[in-house]
């Protein structure tokens, strides 16, 4: 840094480190993280983290728009979809490849095909791509055509592909589970950072709760909230979180308003 440089121990300790560390030459102090998270924690980082992506900055002040189909389904109906998001000033074009879904007989994805209409997009609009990826066998493939690697809500907790997509090198965003506290989603961050890639970004797609009248509940309130305890990039996912386009433009208004980095939406 410019003042001075924080180095984060993270592993096993043992209570006479800091003693040990803090007689080193050049060591101004030991300070103790008592949270789990290390990595992740604004204690070990103060300033913001800034992601860039191609000509795209995420983090710093910015407001990034993410946009796009859920799902790729035709290449016809993909590249139109990428020329809209384009002319109306989007930065970061989002398709799926490989889909998870709650019903096993439902429509899982075109796979590298959906990859392949994605990087003709690309080709055509210059924007960057950010895809979903299931399952750490995928990941060199998707990494392969993807700028932005994106692990969906129900894969927030699996581990192997958080190892594997922190050991990609490519950015991340890591989607809130739908039941996640707060802590458990840094500590999922953690697990990404702790291969050696600290580009990563959060993203808040909405929780399960008693209520009925939409899809999920938006957290708004976990956006100040995170970005108080991490350094990390938010980005407020409006038309996962409410399932009603009626509901996205001020739920997308409102994530920004709580502090986001960018929002991701669905054409």
């Amino acid at each position: 840094g410019v003042e001075r440089t924080v180095v984060g121990v993270v592993g096993q300790t043992y209570p006479e480190l800091a003693d040990e560390l803090a007689v080193l030459e050049g060591v101004a102090d030991v300070v103790p993280i008592s949270r789990p998270y290390k990595l992740a924690s604004r204690e070990f980082k103060p300033e913001d983290t800034v992601i860039k992506v191609g000509d795209v900055t995420i983090g710093g002040g910015n407001t990034v728009i993410m946009a796009g189909q859920c799902s790729v389904d035709t290449e016809e109906q993909m590249m139109a979809t990428a020329r809209v998001v384009k002319e109306a000033g989007g930065h970061i074009l989002r398709g799926g490849a490989f889909k998870p879904r709650t019903n096993p007989y439902a429509f899982r994805g075109l796979g590298e095909k959906g990859l392949q209409i994605l990087e003709a997009a690309k080709a055509e609009t210059g924007l960057p791509i950010i895809s979903e990826v299931m399952d750490p066998r995928d990941v060199e493939l998707v990494a392969r055509y993807a700028d932005i690697l994106q692990l969906g809500s129900r894969n927030m907790q699996n581990f192997a592909l958080l190892d594997e997509v922190g050991r990609s090198g490519k950015p991340v965003m890591l989607k809130r589970g739908m039941w996640a506290p707060l802590q458990e989603w840094l500590l999922a961050a953690e697990y990404v950072l702790a291969q050696g890639n600290n580009q990563v970004m959060l993203c808040e797609r909405g929780i399960r709760t008693f209520e009925t009248s939409t899809r999920f509940t938006m957290d708004l309130s976990v956006i100040p909230a995170a970005k108080r305890l991490s350094h990390l990039p938010i980005i407020g996912d409006p038309s996962h979180a409410t399932g009603y386009r009626y509901l996205v433009e001020p739920m997308a208004m409102a994530s920004v308003a709580a502090g986001a980095d960018g929002l991701i939406v669905e054409l």
